[in-house]
């Protein structure tokens, strides 16, 4: 197979997961853009080929997947890309010619890396995403999203062999991805204690505008009025990210009004505000307010946005770029994202953290019984960001067997059920309030308990035995 024609497969797989990836949701592309990908790398004879067709896929899906990013920042965009595509293109190496096993080994190593790395991991238009409608998600249930992105690549196998005359294979294929379905619906380990009546207050807005150059009384009187069409009896509203901004809270007006909304509904308000840590940081953090209005809970964000929250190399970087946007660094929160309130033990993932399993792993872990996402993704000027964010949530559901109540001042607001449903949500850019009963859960799913390290440790066997093992001439298809 020529360059020009690997290079060419490449692109177009790369395409069809791009269609699965929100905002764009066609499940069944993205598993077609993985099969492509899987026959095109176990084809191709030497790694330079194989380099080739997933660094073009890879750039395809993470050019458009990750397009929000050129609003901010165009150099960093292009290298966030580049980067992304690199650590697809190296785990692919990985799969020599006949290897069958070793195309979801190479997907899930790849998925691993980039959930950790660099910087923590930017996990954004993961495969996993693309995949929260179809049929695959509820596996989360039982080995979290890695295990999902190893049966695209079952899928993906099954499909190749099956073109290739080689139905043993991808029977066995398709029985081990039926298998992991069933067993996620199947997986319990969670069960109801109780419900509650929940609000998502979400104030509306302008998008498109960065937090440096909006009005944080603005938007925290937005709250405010939105908060009046909240339906009593209610036991927990919620508010967005960072809707309270000033120097100190605990004192402040803002602190008063939140206090009195708390009083007024006889309710837990859980609010996102941001305040002064220092001369050089500020903290980004989820405070709860217990229904006589006094703030009893705090959750400091620990997975910080980068070039966002802060300035990785900020001492370096600085000689370079023009950092206007980003004058203080977030200051890094540590433990578990579980608030004790009167509503009960509620975990939290602030915004970016709804895309990394382990925040609400660890919250579960330690008693959370409904996962809060306060967000604020109002400084996209598309419904990219946001789309991608609520699958994350539909994901976090799922793996943990939570209810997910979503507060976003521009949206997506939303609640989720434990099997992914989305059972309402906002529209972006306008004010709304998004009411439902939610059920308290306690006890972990397999997921929960396991966490990732089980399917990354089995990837990592499968690609070394590929690599390892002597090379053989097979045709895989037609």
């Amino acid at each position: 197979m020529r360059w020009k024609l690997v290079a060419a497969r490449g692109l177009v797989a790369g395409l069809l997961l791009t269609a699965s990836v929100p905002p764009f949701g066609w499940w069944v592309l993205g598993l077609a853009g993985a099969a492509l990908l899987a026959d095109t790398l176990l084809r191709v004879e030497g790694w330079r080929m194989r380099l080739l067709a997933a660094a073009a896929t890879g750039l395809t899906l993470y050019a458009v997947g990750w397009f929000w990013m050129s609003e901010f920042s165009m150099p960093g965009y292009v290298l966030s890309v580049l980067g992304e595509a690199a650590f697809l293109a190296a785990a692919s190496v990985t799969v020599a010619r006949g290897r069958l096993w070793a195309v979801p080994a190479a997907l899930v190593l790849a998925e691993y890396v980039r959930d950790h790395f660099p910087f923590g991991g930017v996990p954004l238009a993961g495969l996993p995403l693309g995949q929260v409608g179809g049929p695959l998600a509820p596996a989360a249930r039982l080995g979290g999203q890695l295990l999902v992105v190893a049966l695209i690549g079952g899928v993906a196998v099954a499909v190749v062999a099956a073109l290739g005359k080689r139905f043993v294979y991808a029977a066995i294929a398709l029985a081990l991805v039926l298998v992991a379905v069933v067993g996620g619906h199947l997986s319990g380990g969670t069960h109801r204690t109780g419900t509650l009546s929940v609000s998502a207050v979400q104030g509306g807005g302008r998008r498109g505008l960065r937090a440096i150059y909006g009005d944080p009384t603005q938007v925290f009187l937005a709250q405010l009025r939105a908060s009046t069409n909240v339906q009593p009896p209610v036991d927990l509203v919620v508010w967005p990210e960072d809707v309270i901004d000033v120097d100190q809270v605990k004192g402040s007006p803002q602190a008063d009004a939140v206090a009195r909304v708390a009083r007024d509904l006889h309710a837990t308000v859980v609010a996102g505000i941001v305040e002064d840590a220092g001369p050089v940081h500020f903290a980004n953090a989820a405070l709860a307010w217990d229904p006589d209005g006094t703030i009893t809970a705090r959750y400091d964000k620990v997975h910080r946005v980068p070039y966002g929250e802060y300035i990785p190399f900020r001492g370096l970087v600085k000689h370079f770029a023009n950092l206007d946007a980003v004058p203080r660094d977030a200051r890094a929160g540590h433990g578990p994202g579980v608030l004790h309130t009167d509503a009960g033990p509620l975990g939290v993932a602030i915004s970016y953290e709804v895309f990394f399993a382990d925040r609400a792993r660890i919250a579960v872990r330690h008693g959370a019984q409904v996962m809060l996402v306060p967000t604020n993704a109002s400084s996209f000027s598309t419904g990219q960001v946001p789309a991608q964010e609520l699958a994350a949530a539909r994901l976090r559901a799922m793996e943990t067997g939570r209810w997910v109540v979503q507060s976003a001042p521009t949206g997506y607001s939303a609640v989720v059920d434990p099997g992914g449903t989305v059972l309402a949500h906002s529209d972006l850019g306008h004010e709304d309030v998004i009411q439902r009963t939610v059920e308290r859960r306690a006890g972990q799913t397999p997921a929960t308990r396991l966490g990732d390290g089980l399917p990354a440790l089995a990837a990592l066997v499968a690609a070394a035995l590929a690599v390892a093992l002597p090379k053989r001439r097979e045709k895989l298809s037609v």
